[in-house]
């Protein structure tokens, strides 16, 4: 099984962009699973709560980060994605941001500026539901929304997408250096597959508030997306921030990938909880006593003299309990 797993991780991982083509990669791939749609619940249900163990002692530990980046073409999944993926996960130990179009605040500042405001901390895993990545797609597929950003006239070069890219590469190799891991996936979806999951949008009342005008006007843009998203994998694919490039059309295999992906970059990072040192396993013992004898009616001022912090005290230093209460 484990053998299965990382190969296919090894199918959709994109850790260097140098010849990187999105024609390569086909949205309708089965990932090679050949009990496919069948044996995927079973599949995902594992994996699921094995994020859920290893989530617990990321937070416990409280040393490192994990940033999860989705991007996508509308009706790829990515909302139905993440909910499934961290449906297991502890609320304490996590924080979702979407990123819709910037208001004005936001357009005062640099395009970094409202992402970095959402990062997770030491010991959180940070889903972001689309990204800085808006700023070399949307905004390089529509020029109106460039005009927006209120740029002075001498920055705005025809270098500017190359030097997003390079900002955003940058960046990312910084938070990688502060122990946030970042991995980012594209939910690769067919533009036939997209046009049937529109038509379920209209076709079923209750799936109607899912779908925007807006939204097919976009499709009328796919090849200049298409375009953009191919050089932003090119030119920020890295081993410290790989690229994930998963088939969409299969939901089911989305899923798995996802969340099997992440399990993987947890499961290198030597999570454990914090170990007690002698002074905190000698007060552990003090305690132990106490509540004994508190339980044969004996005095329990003892309890109350028990140095906690001793308890948890570790090479750590700083990690704290687990998520489960």
């Amino acid at each position: 099984m484990e053998e299965r797993i990382e190969a296919l991780l090894d199918r959709y991982r994109i850790e260097r962009g140098k010849g990187f083509a999105l024609r390569d990669h086909d949205s309708g791939d089965d990932g090679g699973i050949a009990d496919g749609k069948a044996g995927a619940p079973a599949l995902l249900k594992a994996g699921v709560e094995r994020l859920s163990a290893l989530q617990d002692m990321l937070y416990a530990q409280d040393r490192w980060a994990v940033l999860c980046i989705f991007q996508a073409m509308d009706a790829a999944g990515k909302d139905s994605a993440i909910k499934q993926v961290f449906t297991g996960v502890n609320p304490q130990g996590c924080h979702v941001a979407s990123f819709k179009a910037p208001g004005p605040t936001e357009l005062d500042h640099d395009f970094l500026w409202r992402h970095v405001a959402a990062l997770p901390s030491r010991g959180q895993i940070g889903i972001h539901n689309r990204s800085w990545y808006e700023e070399v797609l949307a905004v390089r597929v529509r020029p109106g929304l460039l005009e927006g950003q209120k740029l002075p006239p001498a920055v705005v070069t025809d270098r500017i997408w190359d030097e997003r890219l390079e900002d955003i590469a940058a960046f990312e190799r910084y938070l990688s250096r502060q122990g946030v891991v970042v991995l980012k996936f594209f939910l690769n979806v067919g533009l036939e597959e997209q046009r049937e999951r529109f038509l379920k949008r209209i076709e079923e009342p209750e799936k109607n508030w899912k779908f925007s005008a807006a939204d097919v006007e976009e499709r009328g843009r796919w090849k200049a997306y298409m375009a953009a998203y191919q050089d932003a994998i090119r030119a920020t694919a890295a081993p410290h921030a790989p690229w994930y490039v998963v088939p969409a059309d299969r939901k089911w295999l989305t899923r798995l990938v996802v969340v099997a992906a992440i399990c993987r970059a947890l499961e290198g990072l030597d999570l454990h909880y914090p170990r007690v040192t002698e002074e905190g396993r000698a007060a552990l013992a003090r305690a132990r006593r106490a509540l004994d004898d508190a339980s044969r009616g004996a005095p329990d001022d003892g309890a109350r003299g028990a140095p906690d912090d001793g308890a948890r005290g570790a090479p750590d230093g700083g990690a704290r309990g687990g998520l489960e209460g």
